[in-house]
């Protein structure tokens, strides 16, 4: 089995690990390229508490690039067009 710690992405969100809270955005600099070409990037990350996603929100929310921000007890739905990229909040390197 894969670290959940690790990044990863998808077109399924099937694939991410499970957790107690996602806190997702859609990435404006990482859609259309790379491997989200011709899709929209929505990026999600696993937290283990309430107070990490919260901290997330408000960082994330500062990011001219991230929009649709939203913290939830479920993983996203899978929609066509999407690429879901997941780290651990631990691992995204905004401070946190």
């Amino acid at each position: 089995m894969s670290d959940p710690r690790e990044d990863r992405w998808s077109t399924n969100v099937s694939d991410m690990p499970n957790a107690k809270w996602y806190v997702s955005m859609t990435d404006g600099f990482m859609s259309g390229w790379g491997h989200a070409e011709g899709m929209t990037n929505r990026h999600v990350l696993l937290c283990d508490d309430i107070d990490d996603a919260y901290r997330i929100e408000r960082l994330a929310c500062r990011r001219d690039e991230m929009k649709r921000v939203t913290i939830t007890r479920n993983k996203p739905r899978t929609r066509g067009g999407v690429l879901y990229s997941w780290q651990h909040f631990s691992n995204c390197g905004w401070g946190a």
